[in-house]
């Protein structure tokens, strides 16, 4: 159950060098799961991790649930794991963590590799069921090792500390954003207590007084009932009583005064009509008289 990865010149590889160094050869696996192990490398400690986890597989499958399948993508600068729906990176084994890799002689479907954490520095086996391909994918690993060391000594070993900056940096960056979605969520719940205790420090039954409604020409109407303010002057005194609508002439709807023929003078008719109207006051005078 391993796997010796040769750097002659004369190897043959899988891939083409650009396909691993400017992009990356993706497989769709199944995830048994990853487990500590104590060394970095060694036939009987994957043996160990293989079946230590496939016995954890199998207590999960027969309660009902099914194993993960995520999507491998190999190049020189490593091995992520991703979902193969979401595209959200799980893990990413950077290609100098890497110490050890091998397939299943046994079963084909299974192969395996060693890394070391970089939060941790514990020592991760990583196993999947890869369909029947599990020696394809590790010589594709050994053919980006094969291309990573080749460009370590072109580069004099700048490469390989300039990749760990960017690790470092990419690591950076995933934790800020992970703590700004811890600071949104703590906000939104400040907001919702705050809403919360607004409604319950409100009077029950407070009624917010509404402004007077008006006419279609934005006028208040007039109301006959409406008390007058009593409110006194700046210098304490009262203003001027309002004279009452009795004392003042009653008009009609047009702001004219109502016509009485009785109190026009002499002068303002006809004589004929002057005479009528004279025997009608005589007549209305009389009437009173009686009453």
């Amino acid at each position: 159950m391993n796997r010796a990865f040769s750097r002659k010149k004369d190897k043959t590889w899988m891939h083409t060098p650009e396909a691993l160094s400017k992009h990356y050869i993706p497989y769709n696996v199944k995830f048994l799961g990853s487990t500590e192990v104590e060394q970095p490398k060694g036939t009987e400690v994957v043996r160990d991790a293989v079946r230590k986890l496939k016995f954890a597989r199998h207590i999960k499958k027969s309660e009902g649930q099914k194993t993960p399948k995520v999507e491998l993508q190999i190049s020189i600068y490593g091995v992520k794991i991703l979902d193969p729906k979401t595209k959200e990176v799980q893990h990413n084994c950077q290609l100098h963590r890497i110490s050890f890799c091998a397939d299943d002689k046994t079963d084909k479907r299974i192969f395996t590799f060693i890394c070391k954490d970089s939060e941790s520095n514990k020592h991760l086996c990583y196993v999947f069921d890869s369909e029947k391909c599990a020696e394809e994918i590790t010589l594709t690993i050994g053919q980006a090792f094969d291309l990573a060391y080749r460009k370590f000594l072109e580069s004099g070993g700048k490469d390989v500390e300039t990749r760990k900056q960017i690790a470092g940096l990419q690591k950076r960056i995933h934790e800020l954003e992970t703590e700004n979605i811890e600071l949104k969520n703590k906000v939104q719940d400040l907001e919702n207590q705050l809403r919360i205790t607004q409604v319950q420090t409100s009077p029950a039954g407070s009624v917010t007084p509404k402004s007077p409604s008006t006419d279609i020409f934005d006028m208040v109407p007039f109301s006959p009932i409406s008390p007058q303010s009593s409110t006194p002057t700046r210098n304490g005194t009262q203003p001027p009583p309002v004279p009452s609508r009795s004392a003042e002439i009653k008009r009609d709807l047009f702001g004219a005064e109502p016509f009485d023929p009785f109190s026009c003078g002499a002068g303002d008719f006809p004589p004929d009509i002057q005479s009528k109207l004279d025997e009608m006051q005589r007549q209305r005078w009389r009437g009173s008289k009686w009453d």
